[in-house]
C-alpha cells in the first residue's frame, strides 16, 4: 500500500519525525489518502506514538474516554478502516480484508502521518488480528502489542470462494441501503449493541456522531465485509505465527474485559484470553466490571494496559 496526504491532512500531521505538538482541546480531523482511498485519522498529545484501532464496526471515537490517560504521555494515532467513521469506503475492484492488509494500511498510515519509527499497537477485539500482524509482518516499526479483548478463534480454517462471499457481502449491503435500512436502523442497532457488550449498559458515544457514521451504506458494507471475511483472517494469522515469529522481547499485555458474571460463558472467554496470552509470552491481565466494550467501562485500565506495554520490560 502507498501513502499520500491529501489536502485536507493537518492536525498535527506535519510530515516530520517529530511527533506533534499536544493539544489543550481534540484533535481535529485530519485525512491521508491509502491508495487512493481518503482515510480519517486523529493525531494528537506528545511523546512515543501508540496507535488505537477498534473492533467490528468501530469508530474513532469509541477510544474518546482512553484518549486524555495517554495524550500527556505519547503520541495517539487514530484512524477508520474504509467504510467506517469518516473514512471513505474501498473500491469494489479492491481485495478481500485480510490481516495482512490491514497491518499493511497501519503501516501506510503511520507513513503518510510522518511517523516512520516503532509504535505502540493497540488492538480491540478483531482488529487484534490487524495488530499482531502487523507486529509479526514489521518487526522493525513495531514497539509493543495490546490486545484488547481481542479475538480468538481455536484451530480456525479459510471459508471457500473468498470472493465470492465478498460480492455477496457488497450486493447485500447496497440491496439495504437502497430501501434505507442504514439510514432507518444503523445507529439504533449500534446502541444496542454498544449497550450490550458494556456493564453500565449505555452507549457512551455522542449521538450525533453515531447518527452521521451508522446511517450511511458504507459503514454497514464495510461491516458486512470484515465480518464474512472473519474466519478467513484468523486462520490467515494462525499461518503467520508459524512463519514469522514476534521479535524477541517484544513487550505484549492481553488485556481480558470481566464481566463480573461467574458463569461458563464469562470463564469460557477469560479462559481463551490467557490462552491467547500463553500463546503470545504475553503479560494477562483482567479489568472488573468490564463488558466486551472495555473502552467505555475501564478506559483507565485500557490506557494503563498501553502506557506500561510501551515502557517495555521493567
Amino acid at each position: 500500500m502507498t501513502g499520500d496526504r491529501g489536502p485536507a491532512a493537518n492536525g498535527g500531521a506535519e510530515g516530520s519525525e517529530d511527533p506533534p505538538a499536544s493539544r489543550s482541546g481534540p484533535a481535529p480531523a485530519a485525512f491521508v489518502r491509502i491508495d487512493g482511498v481518503p482515510l480519517h485519522v486523529r493525531v494528537e498529545g506528545r511523546g512515543p506514538v501508540c496507535l488505537l484501532t477498534g473492533g467490528l464496526g468501530s469508530s474513532w471515537f469509541d477510544w474518546d474516554l482512553v484518549v486524555p490517560f495517554l495524550t500527556p504521555y505519547r503520541t495517539v494515532v487514530r484512524y477508520d478502516r474504509p467504510g467506517y467513521g469518516l473514512s471513505a469506503p474501498e473500491p469494489a475492484d479492491r481485495p478481500v480484508p485480510t490481516a495482512a492488509g490491514e497491518a499493511a494500511r497501519i503501516r501506510a498510515v503511520l507513513d503518510a502521518l510522518g511517523l516512520p519509527g516503532r509504535c505502540t499497537l493497540a488492538g480491540h477485539s478483531l482488529a487484534g488480528f490487524h495488530v499482531e500482524a502487523f507486529a509479526r509482518l514489521y518487526p522493525e516499526r513495531t514497539a509493543g502489542l495490546v490486545l484488547l479483548d481481542g479475538s480468538v478463534e481455536p484451530d480456525p480454517r479459510p471459508r471457500p470462494a473468498p470472493r465470492l462471499r465478498d460480492l455477496a457481502a457488497r450486493a447485500t449491503a447496497a440491496a439495504a441501503t437502497a430501501v434505507a435500512v442504514p439510514y432507518l436502523l444503523g445507529p439504533a442497532v449500534r446502541r444496542t449493541v454498544a449497550r450490550a457488550t458494556t456493564v453500565r449498559h449505555e452507549d457512551l458515544a455522542p449521538a450525533p456522531l453515531v447518527r452521521h457514521c451508522y446511517r450511511t451504506g458504507r459503514s454497514l458494507r464495510a461491516l458486512l465485509r470484515e465480518n464474512t471475511h472473519y474466519l478467513d483472517m484468523a486462520a490467515e494469522l494462525a499461518a503467520l505465527r508459524g512463519t514469522a515469529p514476534l521479535p524477541a522481547g517484544l513487550p505484549v499485555t492481553v488485556l481480558a474485559a470481566d464481566d463480573g458474571l461467574s458463569g461458563p460463558r464469562t470463564e469460557e472467554w477469560l479462559a481463551a484470553q490467557q490462552g491467547l496470552a500463553e500463546l503470545l509470552g504475553a503479560e494477562y491481565r483482567r479489568t472488573a466490571p468490564a463488558g466486551h466494550l472495555l473502552m467505555f467501562d475501564r478506559p483507565d485500565a485500557v490506557a494503563s494496559a498501553v502506557l506500561d506495554t510501551s515502557r517495555g520490560p521493567g
